[in-house]
């Protein structure tokens, strides 16, 4: 076996290719081959770099086979670059199965750390520190879906979960369900061009939602029971006084409404029959 051999898991941007580390592009420029997720993503990161290295497709059903390839080139002296679509591998992407390979034949195993959607939505949640429970992609099936929400409910940590955007009306809908009016932050296409960050129940986030349609992954951060994750009542005096702004600024009524209400998380139904109730100008 060569010492030379090695594994290195990279850190990829979950968006904006210019959140890529000095680390990370000088150990992809020197891997003697780079094992990716989806080689079509990783084939833009590396023309934006001008780095030009073997790529390996490494998902699905080929992970378990790919894995032992990994092993073979690490001892035979190569370094081994791995990569998701984005983020970290490993953290609900594929990654794990070759660490773990390589470590059970005693190779050698490095991380280059960089972007994760988890700890960039911590960051923006605006939640005091504290237990974090991440269980990552929710089930695709909605019996399932349900009954893992309404045991999460039970945890008292922060939670944070992913979840596809072509099923996000209806994960919003069981989410409202198993929490109420515990309050949710969702994020959409985080670090891109449209990064979106909208607060509320999940109910009140089920409306601006729908009013935008499905956009990119999504990450919801679910507030910790208890005093710091109980949920804000909701000013609607103050939210008057934007709409009466926005609508100063040439929007009608109707659109001053769903912009506030998908910008602060409320439901737009609501704020618009309290508009109607007392005219904001």
């Amino acid at each position: 076996m060569d010492a030379k051999g090695r594994l290195i898991l990279v850190g990829t941007p979950i968006g904006n290719l210019g959140d890529i580390t000095l680390r990370a592009l000088e150990t992809l420029r020197k891997a003697d081959v780079i094992v990716a997720e989806d080689t079509r993503t990783t084939r833009k990161l590396l023309s934006c770099y001008d780095i030009h290295a073997p790529l390996l497709s490494y998902c699905g059903e080929r992970e378990r086979e790919r894995s032992r390839e990994v092993v073979r080139l690490v001892r035979e002296g190569r370094e081994v670059a791995l990569v998701s679509e984005s983020g970290m591998p490993g953290v609900s992407d594929p990654g794990w199965l070759a660490v773990r390979a390589c470590r059970d034949e005693g190779l050698r195993v490095e991380v280059v750390p960089g972007p994760s959607a988890l700890t960039a939505a911590l960051s923006l949640a605006g939640l005091p520190p504290g237990p974090v429970y991440f269980h990552g992609f929710l089930p695709s099936r909605p019996a399932a879906r349900r009954r893992l929400l309404r045991e999460l409910s039970a945890r008292p940590e922060t939670l944070v979960l992913y979840e596809s955007p072509h099923r996000m009306m209806a994960c919003l809908s069981d989410m409202g369900e198993a929490f109420g009016e515990r309050r949710v932050t969702l994020m959409r296409e985080l670090t891109k061009l449209h990064e979106e960050v909208l607060e509320g129940a999940a109910s009140e986030l089920l409306a601006a939602v729908g009013e935008s349609g499905p956009r990119g992954e999504c990450v919801l951060v679910v507030s910790p029971l208890g005093s710091a994750g109980e949920p804000r009542e909701t000013d609607w005096g103050a939210l008057l006084g934007e709409v009466r702004l926005a609508m100063e600024g040439g929007l009608s009524m109707s659109e001053a409404c769903r912009r506030i209400a998908a910008e602060r998380g409320v439901s737009r139904r609501e704020l618009y029959a309290r508009c109607l109730a007392a005219p904001p100008g």
